[in-house]
């Protein structure tokens, strides 16, 4: 099972992961991107709040080919990416990718790999919003 969501709702973690367990998988790895409060693109000030926009069936589609791809090079048994838009608080759950693998060095690469991509190639954008002010993060055209 691979499965992708963008969503306006607050990320189950739990949930995910207990979706993922099998007699088969040896290993279960999660990466949760959370909100932080200070600024990931070198702008002082503290982080507010972040707001993520996307262009959802192009995401879920780029993210489907990323855990297509984790599949075919690390043996994933199942794999799951959920990651939020709209405006979100310090604390939030941003992003959950979690796969289930027979081992645990394919389960970490896998999860490490579908992460890194989808912040490479999926259509979502970061904006983090200060007091006194906002900027969007790593903007591509």
């Amino acid at each position: 099972m691979l499965r992708c969501q963008i969503t306006s709702q607050p990320i189950d973690v739990p949930a995910i992961v207990a979706g993922i367990e099998e007699p088969a998988a040896g290993a279960v790895a999660t990466f949760v991107g959370l909100v932080r409060c200070s600024s990931g693109s070198g702008r002082e000030g503290a982080v507010e709040r972040l707001e993520y926009e996307a262009y959802a069936p192009m995401a879920e589609a780029v993210i489907r080919e990323i855990l297509a791809e984790a599949q075919a090079t690390f043996g994933i048994l199942h794999g799951v990416v959920e990651h939020r838009v709209g405006g979100l608080a310090v604390g939030d759950v941003a992003v959950v990718v979690a796969v289930g693998t027979p081992h645990r060095a394919a389960a970490f690469d896998a999860c490490r790999y579908v992460i890194e991509e989808l912040k490479q190639r999926a259509p979502i954008w970061k904006r983090e919003v200060f007091r006194d002010g906002a900027e969007w993060v790593n903007a591509r055209p």
